[in-house]
């Protein structure tokens, strides 16, 4: 399903970024120039997702569409809008900000120290790469949902302030559809910050001696992470006759194999039993 939905993604990307293109070469405005580049972009990212669920993910594959997907492509969509609502001359020194900045993301993105990559299920970022790759994508889909979410709010109040002109209640309609969708967007990328998908269980496991029965994640060994927060929900561990299964819910440090805050690990010992009394008053003392 995922892979289907991906190719026909790529496909559909491809045209429009054919027909932006061809619109930038008859009339040479800069806004279609950037929705080229951004569609152009989505085209790869889901040629990549195509590709890592078709024939499993790896580091590479996953590296694009990070790239391509969750960094630089609302950015250089929300670069039309900049032209579009402030004039060539913002839209120029955007245009050069955005540059730079998708210059940093590639190499970022690019050498990245990266996590163990599921192979057979879309990777998350946050189980990934490190704190600065996801940095970047959250401020380059951040403010550039914003820009798009403020343009699509304003040309929707012009043309519903300008009903008399054909199409205007149409174009109206499209860019509240737009600010809807983007409002949606930027409602998943505000929650990928701390939170899980689903609730899910301790997986069964062996009980080792001189261990403790549950862990909050499995530790992640040799990826050389450093720890973040990670919002986790199950049931706590072996709670005793009688005790209902609690809400174990926290923000834990992802890499770590367990955590309990203000819990000191330890066996409960109880010492032998040693009375010592005074002798008897009249008993006698030896003497040397």
């Amino acid at each position: 399903m995922v892979t289907g939905l991906a190719f026909a993604a790529t496909a559909v990307a491809s045209l429009f970024a054919q027909a932006t293109l061809k619109r930038f070469t008859e009339r040479r405005t800069p806004h279609l120039l950037a929705w080229t580049v951004s569609l152009a972009m989505f085209a790869l990212a889901s040629a990549a997702l195509a590709t890592g669920a078709s024939t499993g993910w790896d580091r590479g594959t996953f590296r694009a569409f990070y790239l391509l997907g969750a960094v630089l492509n609302v950015p250089w969509l929300a670069l039309g809008t900049v032209y579009l609502l402030f004039g060539t001359t913002a839209g120029r020194r955007a245009q050069w900000a955005l540059v730079g900045f998708s210059g940093l993301a590639a190499g970022v993105l690019l050498s990245a120290p990266m996590g163990p990559v599921p192979r057979d299920e879309i990777p998350v970022g946050k189980d990934v790469f490190d704190a600065f790759p996801r940095v970047l994508a959250a401020v380059g889909s951040g403010v550039g949902a914003l820009v798009i979410l403020i343009g699509a709010l304003w040309s929707a109040g012009h043309y519903a302030r300008a009903r008399h002109e054909p199409g205007a209640g149409r174009r109206a309609g499209a860019n509240l559809l737009i600010a809807l969708g983007t409002l949606v967007l930027a409602q998943h990328l505000a929650g990928e910050g701390a939170r899980q998908g689903v609730d899910h269980l301790d997986a069964r496991r062996a009980l080792v001696a001189s261990e403790r029965p549950c862990a909050v994640r499995r530790q992640l060994v040799g990826s050389g992470r450093s720890s973040g927060l990670g919002d986790d929900e199950r049931h706590y561990c072996l709670a005793g006759p009688g005790v209902a299964l609690s809400d174990h819910r926290d923000l834990g440090h992802v890499g770590m194999g367990q955590e309990d805050v203000f819990h000191l690990g330890r066996v409960d010992v109880e010492p032998g039993h040693d009375d010592q009394v005074l002798g008897p008053v009249d008993a006698p003392a030896p003497t040397c």
